[in-house]
């Protein structure tokens, strides 16, 4: 039954896609607003049709420009995110030349960071810069990496220097908001740490077999927090910023892992 499962929801987001993704390639082109919308509507019948619901505490900021600085668990926190509001991400450059997902990433106008080239980091800050000065939300995985969604990483004060650093170019300053995401309950019984591994996907985990696993469980429920934004001027100490985010993203996590913010939630 699992398996029938997993076969209709691939069945009907290759449906979905094939209508959506010449849309979002004409929008890009012809910077149509739709290019903002299409990737979140895209998201939202993913998480429907998956079987994962969204549970959401607090609201993103409406003050430009934004970054998100958020922890990192899983593919699924892509869609997760990108089913709340339009946005786009900052992703590593390896991600572009991923089949299927590198396409997706592209078309969410994501904005590809080679880590391995210092060189290029001015020229992705700028980028980054220009896309927040446009009124875009971007979205930092500020770990750097994922786990097994257990807890948070130390978020990396380098990456979100990169983020930050053409403040210049955005009248000075810009709103960081953190942002929490916590996988609470599976087949609508809390998880607990022995069951989380199952959504998170890290190490050396093969991408289409743990992609494969989680279309035919489904029943998630993952619970997104937004703490307080911060405004970030071109003087603020990267390091201290990376540390306040991290603190406030740490807290949400871990009331969000152990029961107590569910029943506050919005569904």
């Amino acid at each position: 039954m699992a398996r029938i499962k997993a076969t209709l929801v691939i069945f009907m987001l290759t449906l979905v896609s094939l209508v959506l993704i010449p849309l979002q390639w004409i929008a890009i082109k012809t910077n149509w607003s739709a290019r903002k919308w299409l990737p979140c509507f895209w998201h939202k019948i993913a998480t429907r049709l998956v079987g994962i619901r969204v549970h959401e505490i607090g609201k993103p900021t409406l003050d430009r420009p934004l970054l998100i600085a958020a922890n990192h668990a899983s593919w699924v926190d892509i869609p997760v995110i990108g089913s709340l509001i339009p946005l786009s991400f900052i992703a590593k450059s390896e991600v572009s030349g991923w089949p299927i997902f590198g396409l997706f990433a592209k078309l969410q106008r994501t904005v590809f960071v080679n880590r391995q080239r210092r060189s290029e980091t001015g020229r992705t800050a700028n980028q980054i810069a220009d896309r927040m000065a446009s009124g875009d939300a971007m979205v930092l995985f500020a770990e750097g990496t994922s786990n097994d969604g257990n807890y948070v990483l130390p978020f990396r004060s380098a990456l979100l220097g990169a983020a930050t650093r053409q403040l210049d170019q955005v009248e000075g300053e810009v709103w960081v908001q953190p942002l929490s995401i916590a996988y609470q309950r599976f087949h609508g019984m809390p998880m607990g740490r022995q069951f989380r591994p199952h959504v998170a996907w890290y190490g050396d985990m093969e991408l289409p077999d743990h992609l494969w696993a989680v279309f035919c469980e489904g029943a998630l429920d993952v619970v997104v927090t937004w703490g307080e934004p911060l405004r970030v001027s071109a003087s603020a100490d990267r390091k201290l910023l990376a540390q306040q985010l991290e603190d406030a993203v740490r807290e949400t996590t871990q009331n969000a892992l152990v029961g107590r913010t569910l029943e506050n939630a919005a569904l």
